[in-house]
């Protein structure tokens, strides 16, 4: 009696845990699916969505799905903003940055890309029709966040020149017997 109880407790428990790794393994490769590597959904389910792409300079880039008449700032919001270009030496002045904000849609029909460009300054307002661009589904957004070089940026291209003319100069000179 007690041998006939452990065995249906462990073909219990053997078939159990069978039925919860398979459902596991269905639930996550559904998940995956679904949700996909870098897509951000917005709009809530069974709202009406648009599928953007966002590239470049923002804090998260990726496929987004955001509900049907979505503006381009609140896009850039959602993708976190322009990302700041700071090396972690020197803290940059966003007064001067310039944002080039480029949004490209393919027509299949037409077989030509448009592109709808928008550039501005952090101090300046948006530029005329940013605020009320509503995005389509399929288009490609993408940020680039530029500054004026500075002088350590000229340093960085102009010292490591300098150093190696003057290394050669002397490896030069040593070889000659100088």
């Amino acid at each position: 009696m007690i041998l006939y109880r452990s065995l249906v407790v462990t073909s219990l428990f053997v078939l159990s845990s069978t039925l919860v790794t398979a459902q596991n393994q269905q639930l996550f490769s559904s998940q995956q699916f679904r949700l996909g590597d870098r897509i951000i959904r917005i709009a809530e389910q069974g709202e009406i969505a648009d599928s953007i792409n966002v590239w470049g300079d923002v804090g998260s880039s990726g496929r987004y799905l955001v509900p049907d008449g979505t503006s381009l700032p609140k896009l850039i919001s959602y993708a976190l903003g322009p990302r700041s270009l700071n090396d972690g030496q020197t803290q940059l002045d966003w007064s001067k940055m310039r944002v080039e904000v480029n949004i490209q849609e393919f027509n299949q029909e037409e077989d030509i890309n448009t592109i709808m460009k928008f550039r501005y300054r952090f101090e300046d307002p948006f530029p005329e029709g940013m605020e009320s661009f509503i995005l389509e589904n399929n288009q490609t957004v993408s940020l680039r966040v530029k500054r004026r070089p500075t002088f350590r940026d000229y340093l960085g291209v102009i010292a490591p020149t300098i150093s190696a003319i003057a290394t050669s100069i002397i490896v030069v000179d040593r070889l000659s017997g100088n």
